[in-house]
């Protein structure tokens, strides 16, 4: 019997006091931290920022991780475009549907999608040139706290004010303070979402009607001016992906017109200009036996306020005095089949990078990331969700690591 003075191994007191040992018991082998300020999705725009003789506020993170302004050396203009879902070992595995994707050289190897590996998280990492701590976009779904509700990002319109909500400057905003013109490429109908402002702001929006007119809007954008930042971005491989499955024909035949597009803008490239191509994050189909349905387990639902993120990134708002029985609860039921961890946790593992005080509350009381093939469906309350092929969000190997490809002009070697 352990004394009453000393937690008993595993406990929450001992992970939050960090062990034994001293060391933060927290990750499974099998998921990956990202490496913020070394080599994840955060660290683009900041390096092409730095290749355009600009310098981006990203505070104690180094401002050109990926050397980028080396890769770019002479480059003018630059086009950095963000497939959604193009998994790094995604693209691997397929490169003989994507030969011009494949042929494109690696400037720093894989990348790391942030945590949660989810669009609008990833985006909004992108934009800001930080780990989600520090921007606050911090799941697909999150509590709107002291209001008893959850914003959706991709639904998100201006309630709560985007200015409000995600504050920091984005790497757009600086760019066009220090006179580099800045344009984002992407479907009419995200213009003037939330999601767009918070992760764009700053940034001229043009809207376009499909993937030839992207490769279309992106090269005549790049043309419009001498020097500049022009973003782009394509939604379809991983709607194909959620709908249809990875491992689908659906998927593969998407995946070849993305190296279409691809060709498509490598091809008209201006001579002092470069593409870099790269994503959001990757994906792996669940099958129906590795899913647990929330719905069904009401010991999971017991004494949650709040249920939020996605399948593979679940958050639970507990109702007052509820957080540590909601915890055990959660560990219980999941087993080894999710990371379960209490906020206090999950911030102190540095998933989410380090976290600002006012925006720790829209993390859960407990979070839990999905392990191997398994998702945390809700049958009943997110019937669509819950229909899907494949799913993201958490922090294995085919969600994290994402491509980051560069293809240069003809003046540039």
């Amino acid at each position: 019997m352990s004394s009453p003075g000393r937690p008993r191994p595993g406990s929450r007191r001992e992970l939050a006091n960090g062990g034994e040992d001293g060391v933060l018991h927290l990750l499974p082998p099998d998921l990956t931290r990202p490496a913020y300020g070394t080599a994840t999705l955060a660290d683009v725009l900041p390096g092409v920022a730095a290749a355009l003789g600009a310098h981006v506020d990203r505070g104690d993170l180094p401002p050109d991780p990926l050397v980028l302004a080396g890769a770019l050396a002479g480059a003018r203009r630059v086009a950095v475009l963000l497939v959604d879902g193009l998994g790094a070992h995604l693209l691997r595995a397929h490169a003989e549907h994507a030969p011009v994707l494949a042929g494109l050289a690696t400037p720093a190897g894989d990348l790391a999608a942030p945590c949660p590996s989810t669009t609008p998280v990833s985006l909004t990492t992108l934009g800001t040139g930080v780990p989600p701590g520090g921007h606050g976009v911090l799941g697909f779904v999150t509590a709107v706290p002291g209001e008893d509700r959850t914003l959706n990002h991709v639904q998100w319109a201006d309630d709560p004010d985007p200015a409000v909500w995600q504050s920091r400057p984005t790497v757009f905003e600086q760019l066009a303070a220090a006179g580099v013109p800045v344009t984002a490429v992407a479907p009419y109908a995200y213009r003037g979402s939330g999601l767009s402002t918070a992760a764009y702001r700053g940034a001229g929006y043009s809207g376009t009607v499909g993937a030839g007119d992207l490769a279309a809007v992106v090269l005549q954008s790049l043309a419009a001016a001498p020097t500049g930042l022009v973003y782009g971005y394509t939604p379809e491989l991983d709607l194909t992906g959620h709908v249809r499955g990875v491992d689908s024909e659906s998927w593969r035949l998407q995946l070849a017109l993305v190296d279409r597009l691809v060709e498509q803008v490598v091809t008209g490239l201006p001579d002092d200009a470069a593409l870099l191509v790269t994503a959001d994050h990757g994906m792996l189909d669940v099958p129906p036996h590795t899913r647990v349905d929330l719905d069904e387990e009401p010991e999971l639902l017991d004494g949650v306020a709040l249920l939020a993120g996605e399948p593979r990134a679940r958050y639970a708002h507990a109702v007052p005095g509820a957080a540590d029985d909601v915890l055990d609860a959660w560990r219980g039921v999941l087993g080894d089949r999710a990371w379960v961890a209490s906020r206090e946790e999950a911030v102190a593992s540095g998933v989410f990078g380090a976290v600002d005080d006012g925006l720790a509350a829209r993390i859960g009381d407990v979070v839990a990331l999905a392990r191997g093939p398994w998702a945390m469906t809700a049958g009943l309350s997110e019937p669509g969700p819950s229909r899907l092929v494949g799913y993201h969000g958490s922090l294995t190997d085919a969600e994290l690591a994402i491509p980051l490809l560069l293809a240069r002009g003809r003046a540039l070697g």
